[in-house]
């Protein structure tokens, strides 16, 4: 399949879904490795995750934080407990940190505020090590622009992308580390209490776009209701990210393909893309887990029609490929995890004695040494070809 065919593709649901089956995907992810590297470069961003609260008013049936889970003892960190974290996480060369939770209605909204303040005011370590990567117009040879400009037509993306832009503020003090929310749906107001507070990206997942697979999923909520907290953020000026989960009971490739594109609709500065995994205290217990070979595919589709965006390498997909980081010595995609077109790893900072708790899905989890875990993690990002930031 040439680059024609596959851009034709990406114009329709049903052509996203014959693309995700191709026996051969070869051709796909090498382009989405020549997108990778043409719109974001060789660095490789690695975010801290702190996950200060596993209580959850929700009964998402996948998640083992959900509030019918009475086996799960539930925690909520101190201020003092998550300022410690972070302050460690940066010290170790962390750029961005992550704060991340269930929807937890107890910890009030102005608490987060002042830890925001405190994260603020730690100092990262030389924010100018490496450059951001030139624009694909700077860099890109008369062919592939043009099929970059086919591709910006696809849904009219052009527009939307300009605007995105515009509405993304800088941050003002490059000392200080970027901090990205996951709290779960909230209101307007607070959402907007939390970016002038100093919020720089939110991160609200979706899971899935099929209306009916999302009310089974979520008996608490509705994807209408998600999806308007995510244009909420976007106009209030987050980097704004979701994403979903690959093998949920009742998925078809049909249902990936419109996760894709409304992805690309809102459209995301991040998306987080990577298999189910069965949780025994769910639901959905003793189900089948998703597979990592689609859970790839489909980040090369979204590297395709998101080029500029940051697209994570999931911890899911790491776990069912038997390890918690990847290592060489196995077919191409397996060997080198950033090959389809991921730039970004998530690294637990969240303290031992909370870490196991924080159980949306079963995994084995290793005592946490911060700068360790960094230095491991950009040693194996280096063997990739590609560089830590």
């Amino acid at each position: 399949m040439n680059i024609n065919e596959i851009y034709e593709h990406l114009k329709t649901t049903e052509g996203i879904a014959s693309l995700l089956a191709l026996d051969d995907f070869t051709p796909v992810y090498e382009l989405a490795d020549r997108i990778r590297a043409e719109h974001v470069g060789d660095i490789v961003h690695l975010r801290a995750i702190i996950e200060f609260s596993n209580i959850c008013k929700r009964q998402c049936i996948y998640c083992g934080l959900n509030r019918e889970n009475r086996e799960l003892e539930r925690f909520r960190m101190s201020r003092d407990e998550i300022i410690e974290a972070a302050a460690e996480a940066v010290d170790a060369g962390y750029r961005t940190i992550v704060l991340q939770s269930g929807e937890d209605d107890g910890t009030p909204p102005e608490d987060i505020v002042e830890i925001i303040k405190d994260i603020k005011k730690l100092r990262i370590r030389d924010p100018w090590t490496f450059a951001e990567s030139p624009s694909v117009s700077e860099v890109a040879p008369p062919a592939i622009s043009s099929f970059v400009g086919s591709r910006q037509s696809v849904e009219g993306s052009a527009p939307a992308a300009k605007q995105a832009a515009e509405q993304l503020a800088p941050i003002s003090d490059p000392y200080a580390p970027a901090i990205t929310l996951s709290c779960g749906e909230k209101s307007e107001a607070v959402y907007r209490l939390w970016r002038e507070a100093g919020a720089d990206r939110y991160l609200l997942k979706h899971e899935t776009a099929d209306p009916e697979l999302y009310d089974r999923l979520h008996p608490c909520g509705t994807l209408d209701s998600r999806v308007k907290c995510l244009k909420t953020l976007r106009a209030l000026g987050y980097e704004t990210g979701s994403g979903f989960m690959i093998g949920l009971p009742g998925q078809t490739l049909e249902t990936v393909a419109k996760d894709i594109l409304l992805l690309k609709s809102i459209p995301c500065r991040m998306a987080g893309i990577g298999p189910f995994i069965s949780n025994p205290r769910t639901p959905l217990a003793g189900s089948p887990d998703g597979d990592p070979e689609l859970a790839r595919r489909a980040v090369a589709v979204a590297r395709l029609l998101l080029p500029d965006s940051n697209l994570p390498l999931t911890t899911s997909l790491s776990i069912l490929a038997g390890k918690e980081q990847y290592d060489p010595g196995e077919p191409l995609v397996v060997e080198n995890p950033f090959a389809f077109g991921a730039n970004v790893v998530m690294k637990k900072a969240t303290p031992d004695k909370y870490k196991e708790a924080y159980e949306i899905y079963p995994a084995q989890f290793k005592p946490t040494h911060i700068a360790e875990d960094r230095k491991e993690l950009e040693e194996m990002i280096m063997r990739c070809g590609r560089r830590p930031r």
